[in-house]
C-alpha cells in the first residue's frame, strides 16, 4: 500500500512538473490559433498595423494574417505574423499585441520584419 501510494505521489509530482499533458496546451505558453479569419484576430492584426504605421511613419496595408498564437495572462497577447503590402511589394512582420478588452486595454509591444515565409 506504501509503494502504491509513494507512486501514485511520483508520478503526481512528474505531471506538475512537466505540465500539461500531450496535446494540452501548457499553462501560459502559446496557443496555435485555430481561426485566422476571425473578425476579432483581424482587428488586432489592424491595429498592429495602423500603430506601427502611426510610430514609424510608414503606410503599410494588412493584406492576411498568416500565423497567429495566443497567451494567456492578465489579458491575452498575441502574437501575430501579417502579411502587409508596402508600396509594391509584399512583406511579412510578427506582431505582438497584449489586449484587455474589460479594462480597454490594447497595446502593441513589438513589430518585426519576419526573413523569409512563415
Amino acid at each position: 500500500m506504501r509503494l502504491l501510494l509513494l507512486a501514485a505521489a511520483l508520478l503526481l509530482l512528474q505531471v506538475s512538473a512537466f505540465g500539461a499533458a500531450p496535446g494540452e496546451p501548457l499553462l501560459g505558453g502559446w496557443t496555435p490559433m485555430k481561426n485566422l479569419s476571425d473578425p476579432y484576430v483581424r482587428e488586432v492584426a489592424e491595429f498592429a498595423v495602423k500603430t506601427h504605421n502611426d510610430d514609424a511613419n510608414t503606410g503599410l496595408l494588412l493584406k492576411k494574417v498568416v500565423k497567429g498564437e495566443t497567451q494567456v495572462v492578465s489579458g491575452t497577447n498575441y502574437r501575430l505574423v501579417v502579411e502587409v503590402k508596402d508600396g509594391a511589394n509584399t512583406k511579412n512582420f510578427e506582431a505582438l499585441v497584449f489586449d484587455k478588452p474589460w479594462e480597454h486595454v490594447r497595446r502593441l509591444s513589438s513589430f518585426k520584419a519576419v526573413h523569409g515565409r512563415d
